[in-house]
């Protein structure tokens, strides 16, 4: 059993999801390029080919900054050390105070009972196997297709956070709306609402596919009675 620890800075900006790189430079200028979890590049300026520990957020309209695992969460340093949080957020200057910190440890196994999650702006599709769905004439098909898409993405999330699971992963996805096109790094992909069961016990805010360092793919445990204001 390995317990990982989340720490969620949220912050009093309003922003929105096409400001979120702007928020994430914003805050790489102030932390400075020698903090590499911040940007996920190395020195050379090659990518860091892992899991990103610092992912840069929309949660209740606002900015937020979700730190993962030790390394994640012990660099958060670096960003209270800086002298100001006045910043620069594309043509407007802004402050960035502090509306909320919340640390919390979470147990990631697999478990006997299956856990119900949500999870927004899921990037699944890279071009290949986005030809492949969209040939996909059945919706069954298209579900089992996301499905074991899914299973890969939380492998590779506890591969990143140094988990390793002795049983196999399961995942139904249980309801998805319509996809949507958005817009990321400049490429126009295939993005998707859902909700989804798996035996795996995952940590509220982390992401899951491609551009999670960039609020893409943001898993949040369903409960009953609460709402899903995440965004």
């Amino acid at each position: 059993m390995k317990k990982i620890k989340v720490l969620k800075v949220q912050f009093d900006l309003p922003i929105t999801q096409d400001e979120l790189p702007l928020f994430r430079g914003a805050v790489i200028s102030m932390v400075g390029k020698e903090n590499i979890l911040y940007h996920n590049h190395k020195e050379n300026d090659e990518l860091r080919y892992a899991y990103p520990l610092i992912q840069y957020k929309r949660i209740h309209k606002k900015a937020a900054l979700v730190c993962v695992g030790d390394d994640g969460t012990e660099s958060i340093g670096a960003f209270f050390s800086r002298g100001s949080n006045h910043v620069q957020l594309g043509d407007k200057e802004c402050d960035l105070n502090v509306e909320q910190i919340k640390a919390d440890t979470y147990v990631v196994q697999i478990w006997n009972s299956m856990f119900t999650y949500r999870i927004r702006r899921w990037l699944p599709l890279n071009q290949e196997n986005y030809e492949k769905y969209m040939a996909l004439e059945s919706i069954a098909d298209k579900y089992v297709m996301l499905e074991r898409l899914l299973i890969g993405n939380v492998l590779s999330f506890a591969k990143g956070v140094d988990v390793h699971f002795d049983n196999q992963v399961q995942c139904k996805i249980t309801a998805v709306d319509d996809p949507y096109i958005v817009n990321y790094k400049g490429v126009k992909m295939m993005s998707f609402d859902a909700e989804f069961k798996t035996n795996v016990s995952l940590p509220d805010y982390v992401g899951l596919g491609k551009g999670v360092s960039l609020g893409m793919g943001t898993v949040v445990k369903k409960y009953e009675n609460r709402k899903n204001n995440n965004e």
